[in-house]
């Protein structure tokens, strides 16, 4: 069931208080404040954004997927889902969402994934893992590798299977939409564009996303 909440964003993009374009295959690491709200606007369409969460004060509290689930009784995120950390305290509110097909369960591409779903030649393509390392070692947030979380992957469609299994479809995203969310304490954004081109979760087309925050 997607249970798919359409509601747009009340903020005006001139009043964010910070404006920035990441290209695809590339990293991003930010703080969020408590009462901050943060957009990410799909500028082309049908590109994946893999991103996590942790708890800025107590950096092992990361995002949980399953506690996120299990509580919204939901594999799919829109407007009023809650991201949940593992203890299972509360660290952002989905407020607007203009697709609602934000998938929970596909996780970040790795070099080991790429060669395990495609070919043993992928080993060496840029994927989201590398990009989660490469900001958490520019970055001395008392995040480690270890620490590595698991994430969302926003506009990505990721439908289950009548069997229980589940795959990657086309996106169902477009160009200027957005899901936006308000932080309900403060937190560190982690986010990896994705480089993917094995799989049709950026129609085969990585491409940029504009990342927007909010007072």
């Amino acid at each position: 069931m997607n249970g798919f909440i359409r509601k747009e964003s009340t903020l005006n993009m001139d009043d964010a208080i910070y404006d920035e374009v990441l290209e695809a295959g590339k990293g991003w690491m930010h703080e969020l404040k408590k009462g901050q709200c943060f957009r990410i606007l799909d500028m082309e369409g049908n590109q994946a954004v893999d991103t996590t969460f942790y708890d800025l004060h107590n950096p092992q509290d990361h995002f949980g997927a399953i506690q996120t689930i299990v509580a919204q009784k939901n594999i799919y995120l829109t407007t009023g889902s809650i991201l949940r950390a593992e203890s299972g305290e509360p660290l952002l509110e989905i407020t607007a969402d203009l697709t609602g097909r934000h998938d929970t369960l596909g996780g970040a591409c790795s070099s080991q994934s790429n060669t395990v779903r495609y070919a043993r030649e992928k080993i060496d393509m840029h994927n989201c893992r590398d990009s989660f390392m490469l900001q958490l070692a520019d970055h001395d947030a008392g995040i480690e590798k270890r620490d590595l979380a698991p994430n969302i992957n926003f506009f990505m469609n990721v439908p289950l299977t009548p069997e229980g299994g589940y795959q990657f479809d086309n996106g169902v995203s477009a160009p200027g939409k957005y899901v936006e969310m308000k932080a309900l304490k403060d937190v560190m954004i982690l986010i990896s564009n994705c480089p993917q081109l094995n799989n049709p979760c950026n129609a085969y087309n990585p491409t940029p996303v504009r990342l927007l925050i909010w007072d």
